[in-house]
């Protein structure tokens, strides 16, 4: 029997690969799920890989919810050499012998990066300023400032310390480490501002991610497994695993989805995006609590 292909509603968890854009994975995602509905939470830069997370069809409503949540990396930081771009992709701007760093020194540099700071995000980054990306900006040989942002570094630590030498003869030293950060992190800043503070420059070399909020590089599938099987994360359950749930019977249900603004139990006071369920298990929508009501985020008919 013929069936009209429907794309499923969900996420789908997608181990980018290194040298696609977040852009280029969801144009190869529209083919595979066969729909135009598809969107991401949160780009990855070309040169790294791991979780992207996809919503498809109604799912793409979770994900600017999404995007705000906590995000995990293993990366490498080399000390010794700055870069246009403060990653592997640029060229390469100034080189410092980085062989007397000591670990010392390194551990007191990241303390400094740890916890609640300010981060002034890359240049070659496409954070807008007066409404023009700033990697066009820098491209264009503007001289321009991007104001500091607030960022929380929750955990970076250093696994590995290796020394090395730079194709230009310098020594330099490889730091390999993880980080764990709010939403709107740059991990190659980190990575500028570490070797700025030692005095030897530093840049990104590698970055994996490897979290974002609940789901992991364990759930993640490559493009190519996608393109045989396309595993779709059914909507309710990414919204229980992302989100606060809330049970609510059959007529508050009714109410909610009518677009009446419900009295909300306490608890999710302050618990930002709550995700509605019917009876039936069924995820109705989105809300957040506002004045003891729920105000809706996205609804799900």
């Amino acid at each position: 029997m013929n069936r009209k292909h429907t794309a499923p509603d969900g996420l789908v968890i997608v181990d980018k690969p290194s040298g696609f854009t977040s852009h280029d994975v969801v144009a190869k995602m529209r083919g595979i799920a066969k729909t135009r509905r598809v969107g991401h939470a949160g780009t990855l830069d070309p040169m790294a890989t791991g979780v992207l997370v996809l919503g498809v069809e109604r799912a793409t409503k979770l994900l600017g919810h999404l995007a705000l949540t906590e995000k995990e990396y293993l990366g490498t930081i080399r000390l010794g050499q700055t870069t246009l771009t403060d990653d592997a992709e640029g060229e390469i701007t100034a080189s410092v012998d980085a062989s007397q760093v000591t670990r010392e020194a390194i551990d007191a540099g990241i303390a400094k990066l740890s916890g609640a700071i300010m981060q002034v995000p890359s240049k070659v980054s496409a954070i807008k300023i007066d409404g023009v990306r700033s990697y066009k900006r820098a491209r264009d040989g503007e001289d321009f400032e991007i104001p500091a942002r607030p960022v929380t570094i929750s955990s970076f630590a250093v696994y590995d310390v290796r020394d090395a030498v730079a194709e230009d003869g310098t020594p330099v030293m490889d730091l390999v480490v993880s980080v764990v950060c709010s939403s709107g992190t740059y991990i190659r800043a980190l990575a500028r501002d570490l070797g700025a503070d030692l005095g030897v420059g530093g840049h990104l070399t590698a970055l994996r991610r490897t979290r974002v909020g609940p789901y992991k590089l364990d759930a993640a599938k490559t493009l190519d497994q996608l393109q045989q099987e396309l595993s779709v994360m059914p909507i309710g359950e990414a919204a229980a695993a992302a989100f606060p749930r809330w049970d609510v019977d059959d007529k508050r249900a009714r109410l909610l989805t009518n677009g009446v603004r419900l009295e909300m139990p306490e608890e999710y006071a302050g618990a930002g995006a709550v995700a509605v369920f019917d009876p039936e298990g069924r995820f109705l929508a989105l809300v957040e609590e506002q004045k003891g009501k729920a105000r809706s985020l996205a609804v799900m008919s």
